[in-house]
């Protein structure tokens, strides 16, 4: 019992160290011009659709195969090309921050409409975690650019949406593959409209491979086994850490600064998160 707990949290710091590994290799790639963000997208889809498609391999010769939701692959696409046209312009940590926010608090709304009662205190803590988004936003001489926030804030809607029509997929790992694979003509399309601002090096390449496979093949393949013994409450609060590991990875691996404006959204919009994951397990 012991080893499969000790188990259940080293996949988890696992799939969370590449969840705040793909901020931190777009921000990379982009940042230093390395690759164009159309190409990067492009790349990392095409890469992680090899890798999730070796994965599911065995299972579709065996004779499983899941259906295809095209509304998952719109979703799945609107995120991956959202989150690199934000990077051109924000830092890992600012982008995660917002991008998990956007995520959290899509869920939690699409909760009230399905007619979900929340306490008095999971209504304060969204309100806390919608003002710490509001402030990490708002004009100032730290905040960050507003075209690269509202890009990355969809993103997060979009990647929430996606969690949510996951939820009846009764193969995960084999319908998530099946995203990719065919979220690779909607990558090479935006590619070919983009094409004006088309450069790319073996650096760029490779952190986009190295996103695709790792961060988000890799990742995705040890997040699903981890899942298997986490409470969605769980679940949901656990990916908190996330903006936080870009934070510091940021700061680390590419001497991003961490701003005060920054460090105070945090504690607002994950904190209040935190209290409204807390009450909804509560109650």
């Amino acid at each position: 019992m012991a080893s499969a707990s000790l188990k259940t949290v080293l996949l988890t710091a696992v799939a969370m160290l590449a969840f705040a590994a793909n901020s931190l290799l777009c921000r990379l790639a982009l940042g230093l011009e390395q690759i164009d963000a159309a190409s990067f997208t492009s790349v990392r889809i095409i890469s992680g659709a090899v890798a999730m498609g070796l994965m599911i391999l065995p299972s579709v010769r065996s004779g499983e195969r899941s259906e295809v939701h095209w509304r998952s692959v719109l979703a799945l696409f609107s995120y991956m090309i959202c989150f690199s046209l934000a990077y051109l312009s924000l830092t890992a940590g600012t982008g995660a921050l917002i991008l998990f926010g956007a995520v959290q608090i899509t869920m939690i709304v699409n909760a009230l409409r399905s007619g979900e009662r929340f306490p008095a205190a999971a209504w304060f803590g969204l309100m806390l975690a919608v003002s710490g988004l509001v402030y990490l936003v708002s004009p100032g001489v730290t905040s960050p650019d507003p075209v690269g926030a509202v890009l990355m804030a969809t993103a997060g809607i979009a990647w929430g949406f996606y969690s949510l029509f996951g939820r009846t997929a009764t193969n995960p790992m084999q319908s998530t593959a099946y995203n990719f694979i065919y979220s690779v003509p909607l990558a090479l399309l935006v590619s070919a409209l983009l094409w004006r601002d088309f450069h790319l090096t073996p650096t760029g390449v490779g952190l986009a491979v190295a996103s695709g496979v790792l961060a988000s093949g890799l990742g995705y393949y040890v997040w699903y086994l981890a899942l298997r013994n986490l409470a969605a409450i769980q679940a949901a609060t656990v990916q908190l850490s996330v903006p936080v590991i870009a934070a510091i990875g940021g700061v680390i691996v590419i001497a991003e600064p961490v701003t005060p404006r920054l460090v105070a959204a945090s504690i607002a919009t994950l904190g209040g998160i935190a209290i409204v994951l807390k009450r909804r397990r509560a109650a």
